[in-house]
């Protein structure tokens, strides 16, 4: 089948979120036929390039979230009218949403209100759904909306919305500084509505949408869904609206608010339209559903990991420091370091011959910043100290960097250490954690995020910002080596179970197959030969009915398109060659292994009366 993979600051560039998984999905199923559609976020990345791709890759089409350049689109009078009526729509529901309240999520409301919600809610859903296709059908129809988007006339309509009866505190404190960013974020949010990718050359032919993401990602298969009726699958490692809260700390609540209802309402709205979520973990399962997620489509998906790269490690256990402890990963405010260090000063009152290897960088001026100031607090904490009066002292904490001679790879870190510790306050799914699962190690994590359903019972979890409880869970183990040999071996079984690339690329190949086979068929897909192409339409297609009387194309794959302005058809047998005897080939005692290929049928021909009346119907045989 033909998968369009839409991405949003990721694959296929060298750098970005979810570009490793996408990689191995692709790879992984070599038998489906993928379109990129890439979404990029600075000129940083579009300059660093795009990975190797596999052959399976036929095309990759990319548009720009970060540059601001105008598409020359001048409206007349009724395209503003236009859209100015569609973006007061979208603006309306964004101001009337009450702060904190996830659009489509239950227990919101009081009880007073409990039998009405559901009806609000469903009307409110409604309208934001309208605006938002209103706009991208005048996108179509004038060619694009970032003129307009970024007009004056976004910005009154906004502050209409805001100073309306009905709208929220938030929304009514906005000030013109405000109303000048949220209609910004807006405009670079909705850049998808005027790509030129809906047509029947772009997503309109692909069997299946896979958005790595929600959000802007997502964005472009609503559309396609919504003019090509394609299928939508939506994966979710991390929940857009969370990340949203836990970004830009310094905006006013007045901005937080409004942006955070448009991207509650685009979520709501993608749940409702997918065929199936697919969310890695039960973490971002219960904000799904939060969100208004149908419990019916979701499917959890654990994210896929290659353990070959530590299968070494984590098949020799004994060669680790039994009094090392290990920490990897991004260096950032939200690792809490400077918890961990804490904690490891109350370890060191324990077991004074205990050493802290922090391994791993800052990725932008606030984790570097953080990470000197963490230098710091080890510097205060752990003096120098020296074996002797005539010895030169060291720290036994040390913060390094893998690709060196003495940590080449992670896999070199987590082999280091006996007991890998992972202290953050916010986290999604700990990639971090299952690769040390993966080397064999004993594991003491925060609570926080999706670590207790990464780990099950194979490591000690306790409280984050507790380094108490931390170095209390650290020092029991590093003084019971059978016990973080058990952990270890546990772990490490979890890991290769749940956490491979083989169980991640499996369940979304059924995944293809069952979201197909369940799909109307929107056309009829044939190879070079004039054959169709298997899986390009499910079985239900072919039983005439009404989604075939209308709706039903034939398209050849990898034409031009207005191949598929018109039904192919096939040539016609002659009657007379068809004639044979009873128990020859083709006649009634015939075996079926024995007859030719059946005689391709004109698309219009379901269509008329005699077509239909030739098909027999017998009770009782399926």
């Amino acid at each position: 089948m033909r998968i369009g993979l839409l991405t949003e600051g990721g694959y296929p560039y060298v750098s970005g979120e979810a570009g490793l998984w996408c990689d191995r999905l692709v790879r992984g199923l070599g038998q489906h036929e993928f379109d990129v559609y890439a979404l990029t976020r600075s000129e940083r990345q579009e300059a660093r390039g795009w990975v190797p791709l596999p052959p399976q890759v036929s095309r990759v089409r990319t548009a720009s979230l970060w540059d601001a350049e105008d598409d020359g689109v001048v409206y007349g009078r009724r395209a503003r009218r236009r859209f100015a009526e569609h973006y007061g729509e979208l603006a309306a529901t964004l101001s009337t949403t009450v702060p904190g309240q996830v659009p489509g999520a239950a227990g919101t409301v009081s009880r007073a209100d409990s039998e009405a919600a559901p009806d609000q809610s469903a009307l409110e859903a409604d309208r934001f759904a309208n605006a938002l296709y209103g706009l991208a059908e005048l996108a179509r129809d004038e060619g694009g909306l970032p003129r307009a988007l970024r007009s004056e006339t976004a910005v009154r309509a906004l502050e209409r919305a805001c100073r309306a009866p009905g709208a929220h505190r938030l929304a009514r404190e906005a000030r013109v500084p405000d109303l000048l960013t949220v209609a910004a974020r807006l405009e670079r949010a909705l850049r998808p509505l005027s790509l030129d990718w809906y047509e029947d050359d772009g997503l309109g032919a692909v069997d299946l949408c896979h958005a790595a993401s929600g959000g802007t990602a997502a964005l472009p298969g609503l559309l396609a869904r919504h003019f090509c009726e394609v299928p939508l699958l939506v994966t979710e490692y991390g929940v857009r609206l969370r990340a949203h809260y836990l970004r830009d700390p310094d905006s006013s609540p007045s901005i937080r608010a409004l942006l955070a209802a448009f991207h509650g309402r685009l979520a709501a709205e993608t749940y409702r339209r997918a065929a199936l979520i697919t969310p890695g973990n039960a973490h971002a399962r219960r904000w799904q559903e939060r969100c208004g997620a149908d419990r019916a489509k979701l499917r959890t998906v654990h994210p896929g990991m290659d353990a070959t790269p530590f299968a070494e490690a984590g098949e020799s256990p004994e060669c680790a420091d039994p009094r090392t402890l290990v920490w990897v990963g991004r260096v950032e405010p939200a690792k809490d370091l400077v918890s961990l260090l804490h904690a490891f000063a109350e370890i060191r009152k324990e077991e004074p011959g205990a050493r802290l290897r922090i391994v791993g960088g800052p990725a932008d001026p606030e984790g570097a910043a953080y990470l000197a100031h963490c230098k710091g607090l080890a510097a205060q904490l752990f003096p120098d100290e020296a074996d002797g009066p005539h010895a030169v002292g060291s720290n036994p904490v040390s913060f390094e960097e893998t690709g060196g001679p003495e940590l080449p790879s992670r896999a070199d870190a987590y082999a280091s250490g006996a007991l890998v510790v992972l202290s953050s306050v916010v986290e999604g799914f700990p990639a971090g954690l299952v690769e040390a699962m993966f080397c064999g190690r004993a594991t003491v994590s925060t609570d926080v995020g999706a670590v207790v359903e990464a780990i099950g019972g194979t490591g000690l979890v306790v409280p984050p910002r507790n380094p108490r409880a931390l170095a209390e869970a650290c020092v029991a183990l590093l003084r019971d080596p059978e016990r973080r040999a058990r952990l270890g071996a546990a772990a490490r079984a979890r890991a290769l179970e749940l956490f491979t690339v083989e169980q991640n690329v499996a369940a979304f190949h059924g995944i293809y197959l069952d979201i197909l086979s369940r799909t109307p068929a929107r056309r009829v897909v044939l190879d070079e030969t004039g054959e169709p192409v298997p899986f390009s339409a499910p079985a239900e297609g072919h039983v005439p009915g009404r989604w075939t009387e209308s709706t039903a194309r034939a398209a050849v794959r990898g034409g031009p398109g207005w191949a598929t302005d018109a039904p192919v058809r096939a040539t016609v047998r002659d009657p007379a060659s068809e004639k044979t005897p009873a128990g020859t080939a083709g006649g009634p005692n015939a075996d079926a292994s024995d007859m030719g290929p059946p005689a391709a049928v004109p698309l219009t021909a379901i269509d008329e009366p005699s077509a239909m009346a030739s098909v027999p119907v017998t009770e009782g045989v399926r």
